[in-house]
Formats: structure tokens, sequence, C-alpha cells
């Protein structure tokens, strides 16, 4: 017993002396626990990039003392749009409100527009540029765990440029130019997803409406005015980190299953940026050189099936699309009472057939796709021309085939009770599609004409999905 108290007791001066050696405020801590519910909550930043695309507005321009000529057109830019984003969001329950501003830089390149005949005589060459922009929007959604599906609407401000460059019956009448910061409204919505610890990832679309330019001006000594609407539609991509939050305390899941058959719907929008050429061969030649811009809505069905291997995965989709795109605005070669030229364009439906592939993050698929894609456009041309004696109209029908390019995200399905995540997605995407192009010679009262025109669409469409095998799993 005395030589077990006697060692207890070298055991305890031992021990004693190392403690005394240690850092006097060595404090052990518990592992932090992972948080099992997703919140929103809080400030984030990031940035974004895409592809930005007008012609939503009509343009027109009035050479007074031209015969009273009043061309109307679409200025239809393209460019990339790239920026940066800041806010806040605020959660309760499913719900998901708060306010995001961002600044962005654009880069546009517009079509040749060539109208007022576009002859040796004759022509006015014709430009617009959204150059930069900014929104303050709020936010609305509704949030399945670390997936949130949103509205967002508020205002917009940017900077405008308009140019036309004249000669008028065979004098180079000059340049006129006019530059302006202009204000007006922004809408759209997206899908925004968790990829890991504090970061988040999103698909987006906003259409921006800056108002109208009117301007007066004179080149030549002819007075002039001119008339656009500024509007674009922004399709773009984004990331942003989370200041605090639980975000690097949620438990993500394992990749979903996405592998098997699945169907289902889709609705969206699209807007098309088809450059054209109309040839008049009597005499002079004229040939106008402009931009046709159908817009409207679509709808249909898809259908497809998913290989997936770890977290990659991959496979093929077929869908085919009704369309109400169209477009009637613009009428050419003076637009008066004795010479005009008046077009009308439409897309009736289109398909595609596309292989996608994708990365699966918890419980959602990051993907991008592309194919063949196929389709069915209208296009007539009404003319009047008295002076050579044309009065009637050519019309053309056109199945294409072309090509199809584009990125998404899908989720697993759950609103409101009416859905519950298993065998249900949804996704949001994003598709640009060029049917190529298509030349047509016809003859009107003995005249010789030829009409070539493009057909490429933006289209940004929501669709739900019913997968008949394994069922898409997402727990949290």
């Amino acid at each position: 017993m005395q030589k077990f108290l006697i060692a207890a007791a070298l055991v305890a001066m031992t021990v004693s002396a190392q403690a005394a050696d240690l850092p006097a405020k060595l404090v052990f801590r518990k592992a932090p626990v992972a948080s099992t519910t997703y919140d929103w909550t809080g400030l984030y930043a990031g940035v974004n990039a895409g592809v930005a695309v007008g012609g939503e507005g009509r343009s027109g321009l009035n050479v007074l003392g031209f015969g009273g000529s009043f061309e109307t057109f679409n200025l239809a830019s393209l460019g990339v749009v790239g920026g940066g984003q800041a806010g806040y969001n605020y959660q309760f329950g499913n719900w998901v409100i708060g306010a995001e501003a961002d600044i962005q830089s654009i880069g546009t390149e517009n079509h040749a527009n060539c109208i007022l005949t576009c002859s040796v005589p004759s022509a006015a060459a014709l430009r617009q540029d959204m150059t930069w922009f900014g929104t303050v929007r709020g936010r609305v959604g509704y949030a399945s765990g670390p997936i949130l599906n949103y509205f967002t609407g508020g205002f917009a401000y940017g900077g405008v440029k308009v140019s036309d460059t004249e000669r008028l019956i065979g004098v180079n009448a000059g340049t006129f130019a006019v530059e302006q910061t202009r204000a007006g409204f922004a809408l759209g919505s997206g899908i925004e997803a968790a990829v890991g610890g504090n970061w988040t990832a999103k698909i987006e679309y906003l259409y921006v409406d800056l108002g109208s330019i009117n301007q007066a001006f004179v080149l030549g000594g002819t007075p002039h005015v001119i008339g656009t609407e500024v509007r674009e539609s922004i399709f773009r991509a984004g990331v942003n980190y989370r200041i605090g939050g639980n975000g690097s305390l949620f438990a993500q899941t394992p990749a979903a299953n996405w592998t098997g058959f699945y169907a289902g719907g889709n609705g969206g929008s699209g807007i098309a940026r088809d450059a054209t050429t109309h040839t008049v061969l009597s005499g002079v030649t004229a040939s106008n050189n402009f931009d046709l811009a159908p817009r409207g809505y679509n709808g249909g069905l898809q259908a497809g099936y998913n290989w997936q291997r770890g977290n990659v995965v991959y496979g093929f989709e077929s869908d085919i699309q009704y369309s109400t795109q169209e477009t009637d605005r613009s009428c050419l070669f003076t637009c008066t009472a004795a010479t005009s030229a008046v077009y009308r364009q439409k897309l009736d439906w289109f398909g595609t057939v596309r292989a996608r592939i994708g990365y699966g993050v918890g419980p959602t698929l990051f993907y991008a796709t592309g194919g063949l894609a196929y389709g069915e456009v209208k296009t007539r041309v009404t003319e009047n021309i008295t002076t050579l004696g044309i009065n009637g109209t050519a019309s053309f029908k056109d199945v294409r085939a072309g090509w199809a390019l584009g990125a998404g995200v899908e989720t697993p399905l759950e609103l409101f009770d009416w859905f519950k995540p298993g065998q249900w997605t949804v996704k949001t995407e994003y598709l640009y599609i060029d049917l190529g192009s298509a030349s047509n010679s016809y003859n009107l009262n003995g005249v010789q004409h030829n009409l070539t025109t493009e057909e490429t669409n933006h289209i940004f469409r929501t669709g739900v999905n019913y997968h008949f095998d394994a069922p898409v799993t997402a727990k949290y």
C-alpha cells in the first residue's frame, strides 16, 4: 500500500511539472456540428458573365425632305456581358426575400444595318449599343434546402450610344451620334444552388428596359428624327460567396442519383437576331441589310436518358417545341406611300437532339448541352414600288437544320407540398440555336428579287421532368 501511494505521488508530480510547461490558456473546443438545414440569410457578393441580346425594341429613322421617308427596323446588338453583384437575403420558412445590386460591362456588336435603299445614291448605316448598365433589384424566392428559385425586379440604368452615317443622293452627308445615360427597369428570374462551403452558383435571365431615345438632327442640310427603344435580354451565369451564414457548416449530401430515363415539359421565351439582305435587281440595285428579330414564347416536351459515374452525369436529350416568336416591325425602301417593303418572319416550331454532360453537387446537377437543331421558319415580304410597277407579296417556308448549344441547372422539385423530391425534378436552361441561312429568289411583276435571311435564337426556359427509374435522392 505504501509503495502504491509513493508511485501515485510520483505520477502526480510528473504531470504537474509537465502542465507547468504548457501555455497558460490552452483551451480544448469541440469540433463544430454540421447543420442539417441550409439557411440563405446573410450578405453575399460575386461575379457573373453571359450574353446580351438587343432587338426587343422598335427603331425608326425619319428623313424629312427625302420624300417623307420613315423606315422602321430592329437595331439588334449582340455581345458578352460581365460584372459583379452583391446583396442580402433573409429567409423565413421556405421563403427568401432580399435585395441585390450589380454593375455590368457589355461588349456588343451590330450586324451591318444599311437601309434607305442602301444603294450608290442613298444609304444610311445605323448602330445602337448599350455599353454598360447596372441594377438595384428586389428578390423573392422559394428555397428547398440548398436550392433557391427566385424572381427579381427593380431599377436599371446604363449608357447607350446611337449613330447614323448617311449618303444622300450621291453626297456623303456625314455622321450623327448621340450618347446618353438612361434609367429604366429590370425584370427577371433564376435559380441559385449551393456548390460547397459558402459558395453558390446561379443561372439567370434579366430583361432590361432603358426607355426610348428620340433625337432630331441635321445631316447634309436635311432634317432627321431618329427614334429607338432601348431593350436588352441578358442571359448570364454567376457565382456568389456568402459572408457569414451556415454554408460552411451545412452537411452536403452525396451527389444525387440521376441515372435512368426521364420525360417532361417546358416553357419559356426566345428572341432571334436574324441578319437579312433584300435585293431588288432593277436599274440601280437596291440592297438593304438589316436584322429581323422574332420574339415570343416557346413550349414543348423533352425526353432523355442519363448515365452516372461518381459525380459526373452524361446522357442525351431530345425535345420538340411550339413557338410564337414573330416580328412584323420592319418597313424599308423608304417606307413611303409610293415605295415600301414590309417584312414578317415567324418561327413556327423547332426541335433538338443533344448530348448532355454535367456535374452533380448534392441534389443539384450543373450541365452543358449541345447537338443538332432543326425547325420551320416562315418569311413574308409585301412590296409596293410604284416606279417599278411592283405591288405584291412573296412568302417562303423553310425547314432548316443547324446546331444548338447551352447550359442549365436541374434540381429535385419540392414546392408547397405539391411535389416531393424523388422522381420529379425542375430545370432552368439557356439554349442558343443556329438554323443557318436560307436564300430565296423570286419575281414580282417582272422584277427579280433576292431575299437571304439567317435564323439564330436565344432561348431561356424552365422545365419539369419525371424520372422513371431510380429516384433522384436529395435529403437535406
